[in-house]
C-alpha cells in the first residue's frame, strides 16, 4: 500500500508539471513505477491510461481557450490510433533490456528537445494537403513509437509541431488533445495482455486528474514555461542516467 501511495504522489507531481508542456507523464511514470517494484509491462499499461485521463481534463481548459488546432489533430489521431496498438503488440517481441535502452534513448531525445529547441515565433501558412501530410507522417511515427515504448507520443509530437511552425502554446494544447486518443489506443494494446494493476490505477488516476487540472490552470495563467522546460529536461536526463547505471552496473 505504501508503494501505491508513493506512486500516486509521483503521478501528481509529474502530471502537474508536464501538463504545462501539453504532454502526458507516461514517459516519466514508467521508469518511476519500475523503480518502485512494479513490473515493466504493468507500468506501461497504467501509465498510458493515466495519460488519457489527465489529458482529458487538461484539454477541457485548452479547448475553452482555443489552444487546440483540430484540423491538424484529427489526422494525427486517426493514424496514431491505428499504429499505436501495432507498436504495443511489437513490444512483446522485443527483449526487456533492449526495450529499456530504447526508452533511455527516447528520454535523452525528449530532454534535449525540451532544453535546447527554440520555438519559432510565427506559424507557417499550411495548405490542406500539407496538413494531411503532416498528420499522416507525425501520426505514424508517434503512434508506433508511443505504443512500442509505452508512452503517449506527446514528446514526439510537440517538438515536431513546433518545428513545423506552430505557436508553442497551440502545439502543447493540440498535442494534449491528441495524447488522449493515442495513449488510450496504446493502453488497449497492453491491456489485452492482462497487464493492469487496478489498485495502483485507482489511486494514480485520482492523483493524475488533480495534477492535470492544476497544470492546465498554471499554463493558462501564463506561467513562464522556459524554466519549467529546463527542469523537465534535467529530470529526463537524470532518469536516463539512473536507468543506464542500473543496466550497466
Amino acid at each position: 500500500m505504501l508503494t501505491i501511495l508513493i506512486a500516486a504522489l509521483v503521478v501528481f507531481i509529474f502530471t502537474t508539471v508536464l501538463t504545462i508542456a501539453g504532454v502526458g507523464a507516461a514517459f516519466i511514470l514508467i521508469p518511476a513505477f519500475y523503480w518502485l517494484g512494479i513490473p515493466l509491462r504493468e507500468a506501461m499499461a497504467v501509465a498510458l491510461l493515466l495519460n488519457s485521463i489527465s489529458m482529458i481534463f487538461a484539454s477541457r481548459t485548452y479547448i475553452k481557450h482555443k489552444l487546440v488546432v483540430f484540423k491538424t489533430s484529427i489526422p494525427i489521431i486517426i493514424i496514431a490510433v491505428i499504429f499505436s496498438p501495432l507498436g504495443a503488440y511489437c513490444s512483446q517481441f522485443v527483449n526487456r533490456e533492449v526495450l529499456l535502452w530504447l526508452f533511455i534513448g527516447f528520454l535523452v531525445f525528449a530532454g534535449s528537445m525540451m532544453m535546447f529547441y527554440h520555438a519559432k515565433e510565427q506559424e507557417k501558412a499550411r495548405s490542406a494537403k500539407q496538413e494531411l501530410a503532416y498528420g499522416l507522417g507525425v501520426g505514424t511515427l508517434a503512434g508506433f513509437l508511443g505504443g512500442l515504448l509505452g508512452v503517449g507520443g506527446g514528446n514526439i509530437i510537440v517538438p515536431v509541431l513546433i518545428w513545423l511552425g506552430f505557436d508553442p502554446k497551440k502545439a502543447s494544447g493540440t498535442t494534449a488533445f491528441i495524447v488522449i486518443f493515442s495513449s488510450f489506443a496504446g493502453f488497449l494494446g497492453h491491456a489485452s495482455f492482462g497487464n493492469i494493476n487496478w489498485q495502483l490505477l485507482l489511486f494514480a488516476a485520482i492523483a493524475s486528474i488533480a495534477g492535470a487540472i492544476l497544470g492546465a490552470h498554471l499554463m493558462h495563467a501564463k506561467l513562464k514555461s522556459r524554466q519549467v522546460k529546463w527542469i523537465i529536461g534535467l529530470v529526463l536526463y537524470a532518469i536516463a542516467l539512473k536507468m543506464i547505471w542500473g543496466l550497466v552496473f
